[in-house]
């Protein structure tokens, strides 16, 4: 679930106190950023203590043993393992049909891999029951507000009982993997990351020879588009739900407020200054799920960083530029009343990429979270989908 990125592009959601809807002036934007007073955590930025965490508000229906838990300052990753630790029982008790109908006999390991940065890189897989042949492999990106240990592990269960391999990984800066939390540096190196990391897993023996999909949520979905134009030979079809490929016009910032962000970025890349809003209401159409997100607790809520903001913007530019080039068999999946990523920018990935074999299902209704927070027969529907078209292009061994 990815709610925490694109009040960064919206300007028609924050407040009118927000960062987009002042004029653009900047020395009125710099007095409104040091007048914000401390709060929960810091970050160091050449010499200033710049300090713009949002307090966290109290999770319901848990002790106040695992709220203290839940409060403390997850930048780096131990802190938030510790709580991913805390919390991994009682998310898997949640009334939600992604964990109530997981089935059983999924064979689950996780481990962390060092990339070519150094970085500890957190990694799942989800494989059929024994005896059970595998079809092929599914490789997932999250988004920028969701790590692959909450409700994309009921998603990855039901896949995987299907008969296909399922892996993911937390990208750099977010749930269990190293890196400072919610901080794109250089998006390439995300991008670079997942490639690394899945050339390791398509060599694993359960999965060597077989069809390879690579499948990404929202930010996920930039990340896994990127990936594919990179190296577009590694792939064997791609799969999108309500993926960030491209900023509708009404959307996209204004130009002078782009060029304040990039100068921004420069002097203080990893403040949280970016005004965010709780998107949970947008994106999650069902009130009792939405009440679970907070669950999520090592998801990255803040403030979005100033660098990640710039970087975001600048591979959706990237993308929308080169969607000509996407040949690779492909699936889009977005619910039509999306109002977090718009369903009209699936429809031009749809109609400009080059693909000869191409599916786009909009879902009447449906909110950004098509997998996580509509109906659970919407729920199940998305995930035969997926299922249905993974089967027409993988043949058992």
């Amino acid at each position: 679930m990815d709610l925490a990125l694109t009040s960064t592009f919206r300007p028609s959601i924050p407040s009118e106190s927000s960062l987009f809807h002042r004029k653009i002036n900047r020395p009125i934007i710099l007095r409104h950023i040091w007048k914000w007073k401390p709060q929960i955590s810091t970050s160091e930025t050449k010499g200033r203590t710049i300090t713009m965490a949002l307090k966290k508000a109290k999770i319901d229906g848990v002790s106040e043993a695992l709220n203290e838990i839940a409060s403390q300052n997850l930048d780096h990753a131990p802190a938030r393992r510790r709580v991913r630790s805390a919390f991994a029982n009682v998310q898997q008790q949640l009334d939600h049909i992604l964990f109530k109908m997981a089935p059983g006999d999924i064979r689950l390991e996780e481990w962390y891999e060092t990339n070519s940065k150094g970085q500890q890189i957190f990694c799942k897989s989800w494989l059929p029951k024994p005896g059970v042949r595998i079809k092929g492999a599914l490789c997932f990106s999250h988004g920028y507000g969701d790590t692959c240990t909450f409700f994309f592990e009921g998603i990855a269960k039901h896949i995987a009982a299907a008969g296909y391999a399922v892996y993911a990984i937390d990208h750099p800066g977010f749930g269990l993997s190293d890196g400072l939390h919610g901080y794109i540096p250089e998006f390439d190196g995300i991008v670079d990351n997942v490639n690394e990391q899945y050339v390791k897993i398509k060599g694993r023996p359960e999965v060597r020879g077989l069809p390879h999909f690579i499948f990404g949520q929202s930010m996920g979905g930039a990340i896994a588009l990127k990936a594919l134009l990179k190296e577009p030979h590694e792939w064997d079809g791609i799969v999108l739900v309500a993926p960030m490929c491209k900023i509708a016009e009404d959307m996209t910032p204004p130009v002078p407020l782009q060029k304040v962000l990039i100068f921004l970025s420069n002097i203080m890349p990893q403040a949280k200054i970016v005004p965010t809003k709780d998107l949970a209401e947008l994106a999650i159409r069902e009130f009792k799920k939405r009440k679970m997100a907070p669950y999520n607790v090592i998801s990255y809520s803040d403030k979005t960083r100033v660098k990640t903001a710039v970087e975001l913007l600048n591979a959706t530019k990237y993308i929308e530029s080169h969607v000509d080039k996407v040949a690779s068999p492909m699936l889009i999946l977005h619910g039509a009343d999306d109002r977090v990523t718009d369903p009209r920018v699936s429809q031009y990935l749809y109609d400009k990429s080059s693909s000869s074999d191409k599916t786009l299902k909009l879902y009447d209704g449906g909110f950004h979270c098509i997998l996580e927070g509509e109906p659970d027969d919407r729920i199940l529907t998305v995930l035969n989908d997926i299922i249905s078209w993974l089967d027409t292009r993988c043949t058992p061994n």
